[in-house]
């Protein structure tokens, strides 16, 4: 894979802040050797769970979006390489693989004016790239027999990932999708927007439930759409849950969950749906860091849980200048994802 960097121990100890009578989880983590494949280390690390980044903004930009999702990948590295290695969270069942990096794509979108028609298909074009490369390393680390654990990017990647499940599986799959937006707008061009409709459409996207739907940003087309498949994809939205209190949060948690459940599932986070996140689409209104971690519990406790995907961070947007708190955020949420996991086998 031309486009992808390898993490590295050299890569490691520039992260991990030492302390005497501790052990960091960046100490424990599994790392490929100097030189070695991405296929060897998939195929000798006993690590269950596989991490790696997509630092790109190019889906957000081509969405008429703010540029910073290319920022959460190096955040959320160091965070989650400096928590505590103990007996509730144990490093050595990561295997920290490394980051794509798209820089020469991100040069090509520099020069281009999503303003202008052509020059925004050109963007499209630069986010097909990035979904085949996607694709390919999720369907590579699922046949491996192990989970991965995506950070970064805008939710465009969200299509890579389902897309790679499935293929890895055989059979159209299933994704639960944490977000205040359905990203299942038309299929104009790939864009931050439209990763779960163009996986639906292709027919590697089964059922789809979104949980937290702002009613303010859904449009009436896309609401109609939602409609024309309903037996497929359903919805509950945030102000059902948090402002009418028309529905209860664990109630529709495993509503949500049944929906799903049956087949190989994606938990996909936008980091947009939770309040006051630093992210490409900040909301002043939404929900808590805790509700999310919640969340992330209860649909990870499932043998049927695949992957994780958490998107759309963006430190680099923190008007309060503390974008350390996306990252430390993501290792809460990276963290609990493997928690529950880890409390099916045991």
């Amino acid at each position: 894979m031309d486009n992808f960097s390898i993490f590295n121990i050299s890569n490691k100890n520039k992260i991990v802040q030492l302390r005497s009578s501790e052990i960091k989880f960046g100490e424990r983590v599994q790392l490929p050797n100097e030189n070695e494949s991405i296929e060897s280390f998939l195929t000798t690390t006993t690590a269950t769970y596989i991490l790696f980044g997509i630092p790109e903004d190019i889906g957000v930009r081509a969405n008429f979006g703010r540029k910073g999702t290319s920022t959460a990948w190096e955040s959320t590295l160091k965070s989650l390489l400096n928590i505590q290695h103990n007996k509730t969270c144990k490093g050595n069942s990561v295997g920290v693989l490394g980051a794509f990096d798209f820089s020469s794509l991100t040069k090509i979108a520099d020069t281009l004016n999503v303003d202008n028609i052509e020059e925004r298909k050109e963007l499209f074009k630069l986010v097909e790239k990035i979904d085949k490369e996607v694709t390919f390393l999720v369907s590579q680390i699922i046949k491996s027999g192990k989970i991965p654990i995506i950070i970064g990017g805008g939710h465009n990647n969200a299509y890579g990932n389902i897309k790679g499940l499935a293929l890895a599986k055989g059979n159209p799959v299933n994704v639960i999708n944490f977000d205040a937006h359905t990203d299942f707008r038309p299929l104009e061009g790939r864009h931050s927007g439209n990763g779960f409709s163009y996986a639906f459409e292709e027919n590697f996207l089964k059922n789809y439930f979104i949980f937290g739907l702002h009613e303010n940003y859904t449009s009436k087309a896309v609401f109609h759409r939602i409609k024309e498949v309903t037996a497929f994809v359903k919805y509950n939205t945030f102000e059902q849950i948090r402002v009418r209190f028309e529905k209860e949060f664990l109630s529709e948690l495993n509503q949500a969950q049944q929906h799903i459940k049956a087949d190989p599932y994606g938990i996909e986070v936008d980091l947009d749906s939770i309040e006051k996140v630093a992210s490409s689409a900040i909301t002043p209104s939404g929900f808590s860091t805790i509700e999310a971690r919640q969340f992330i519990h209860y649909m990870a406790k499932n043998r049927n849980a695949s992957y994780l995907h958490i998107c759309e961070g963006a430190p680099v947007l923190d008007e309060e200048k503390n974008s350390h708190l996306v990252g430390k955020l993501t290792a809460y949420l990276i963290t609990d994802f493997i928690k529950a996991r880890e409390s099916i086998v045991q």
